[in-house]
């Protein structure tokens, strides 16, 4: 399994067959809104959500910016992930 890069996602395949994406938007040049998880039922709980997850995380620091965390799945990741935190967009009052 391995996972790739298009335009404003990351999706991993098995083979041919896309098994798992993450999509984000940039809402600002600075952020990257994750606003989409999916993995294919056939391979939940299998960690293919955190790996993508953890994809956009690289870029973001790569490319020093910081996550806006819109979908479920990326919320809860963030809650679970304290050394993740410093990368969060702080959303002005």
């Amino acid at each position: 399994m391995e996972i790739k890069q298009g335009i404003q996602r990351f999706y991993m395949l098995d083979g041919n067959k896309e098994i798992g994406e993450v999509t984000f938007t940039e809402e600002h040049p600075l952020v990257l809104s994750i606003n989409h998880t999916y993995v294919d039922p056939h391979y939940r709980g299998k960690h293919i959500a955190k790996q993508l997850i953890q994809a956009v995380v690289d870029l973001a620091v790569k490319e020093h910016k910081t996550i806006d965390p819109v979908c479920s799945y990326a919320k809860a990741w963030f809650q679970r992930n304290e050394s993740a935190q410093a990368i969060l967009y702080k959303k002005k009052p």
